[in-house]
């Protein structure tokens, strides 16, 4: 072994180190059930993770062992079935096999002429299937929606103002774009980061379901276009983060196309009901999106972060992030072939293979199976829903549309703001109690406990296990019985 070179100086010493690896992880997914949903670190693990800059190294051995102790235990929780929490997909074993292969590969996947590039036009081939998209469209995979958002506003912009945005940006142009009140905060910061500014962004009026009203859309836009503002953006969701709500796709595009506006689709986690029978009808018109934004590490359970945004215009989308500098040039043969390279299609050149473990997923369970897992998930949330109606000690405080259900815990006597610090502390008690995890968000300005259903280990006995803690937390914080000690 060369004094420089970062080989292990035993190869098979090297592979029985992974091989203990391997079995720590196949441990972990198997015994999830026995274990709490989530744990606090300890003060002594924080301090453990600030030490100074290594100098010297050490064994490979010594790495894992401390990565055991200080690491290993303290999870976000997500892969434990009972992690409601926000939107967090679960994972699976053929994903962590996928994501060592990757490493192994260590594939730049920029450009150039390699398998992995081919493996990610295959898995966008896919996914524009999936939805409906036509053969020609185009996409790439990316870190996950927020990504993919930027990149489709960016799109977005440079198709309203023409090929002269690429030099002169906005150049004054009042762009202004519009989103239902439950749109993701990540649009908001992509028209930030994109230049056009978060003031442009219109938050239209929901319904009942808490679907965007398109009747004010319309009027909103009329109002903006007379007083010389220049819409452009119409952002639709599909399965808002708060309640699962999804806005009316269908009607939406018929108004884009009459007013000549962009139709883009956070579909972060809602646009894959499209791969359950029981719930495709949620997203119809999705197939008559500009642009899609969507993730595979949620509903889809890739390793975390790979999302996908899709084009319905290649040309368009090639066009906001195409160059070719000299120290890039393309060639018809060897390594810089394999044009058109992911570069011109986004913002990195440098990108990890993200496709391997999405291709695998798809490849080892099918779409079938995938959406079954997925109206599972709904199926469960709306029993839950149906016990937390049927609970004189909860109210649901949204419809259940999907997989997210919006509930709080009820003391008679407290007023809303008392109501709103019980449910807050609620949250907390049952995430530090590690029997499950859930979150909060704001519906009808009350504070609501959020149990997301999405991972694909949860079984019914979980619905009455985190209903159980949440009375718990509730008794004892209301002052039904006494707090533990």
């Amino acid at each position: 072994m060369s004094g420089t070179s970062l080989d292990p100086a035993d190869w098979d010493d090297f592979r029985r180190v992974l091989h203990d690896a391997v079995d720590g992880i196949v441990d972990d997914l198997a015994g999830l059930r026995d274990e709490p949903a989530w744990r606090a670190i300890p003060d002594s693990v924080k301090r453990s993770l600030r030490e100074p800059l290594p100098r010297a190294g050490e064994p490979i051995e010594a790495t894992l062992s401390t990565f055991d102790d200080l690491v290993r235990p303290y999870s976000t929780g997500n892969r434990h079935p009972r992690f409601f929490g926000w939107v967090h997909g679960a994972g699976t074993a053929a994903g962590v096999l996928a994501e060592m292969l990757a490493a192994g590969m260590n594939a730049n996947v920029g450009g150039r002429e390699h398998a992995a590039v081919y493996v990610e036009r295959q898995v966008v081939a896919w996914f524009a299937e999936l939805f409906g998209f036509p053969r020609d469209a185009s996409g790439i995979l990316t870190s996950g929606t927020s990504m993919g958002n930027l990149l489709a506003i960016t799109v977005a912009r440079d198709a309203a103002l023409g090929p002269a945005a690429r030099e002169s940006g906005n150049a004054g142009a009042r762009l202004t774009a519009y989103a239902a009140r439950g749109v993701h905060d990540c649009v908001s910061k992509a028209l930030r980061i994109a230049g056009i500014g978060s003031g442009a962004l219109r938050l239209i009026d929901v319904d009942e379901r808490l679907a965007m009203d398109v009747d004010a859309l319309r009027a909103r836009i009329a109002a903006d276009r007379a007083a010389g503002e220049h819409p452009f953006l119409v952002v639709g969701t599909a399965g808002s983060v708060d309640a699962g709500a999804f806005d009316p796709l269908d009607a939406l595009a018929d108004l884009c196309a009459e007013q000549g506006l962009w139709l883009h689709v956070d579909g972060a986690f809602g646009a894959l009901a499209a791969a359950s029978r029981a719930h495709a009808h949620l997203v119809r018109g999705i197939e008559r999106a500009d642009s899609l934004a969507f993730d595979a590490h949620k509903w889809l359970h890739a390793p975390y972060g790979v999302g996908c945004v899709l084009f319905r215009d290649e040309c368009a989308h090639r066009n906001a992030f195409t160059s070719n500098p000299a120290y890039l040039a393309r060639s018809s043969r060897g390594t810089a072939a394999g044009a058109p390279w992911f570069a011109d299609y986004g913002l990195e050149l440098s990108r990890e293979f993200r496709a391997l473990k999405v291709w695998f997923t798809l490849r080892h369970f099918g779409i079938e199976r995938l959406g079954a897992s997925i109206a599972r998930s709904c199926e469960l949330a709306t029993m839950l829903g149906a016990r937390i109606a049927a609970d004189a000690d909860l109210e649901l405080l949204a419809p259940v549309a999907l997989n997210v259900v919006c509930f709080r815990y009820r003391v008679a006597g407290l007023d809303e703001a008392e109501l709103d610090r019980l449910n807050a502390e609620i949250a907390i008690d049952v995430q530090e109690s590690g029997a499950a995890v859930v979150s909060t968000t704001r519906i009808g300005g009350r504070n609501a406990l959020r149990a997301c259903i999405i991972n694909h280990r949860t079984r019914d006995e979980d619905l009455a296990i985190v209903l159980a803690a949440v009375r718990s937390a509730g008794m004892c914080r209301a002052g039904a019985v006494p707090a533990p000690v």
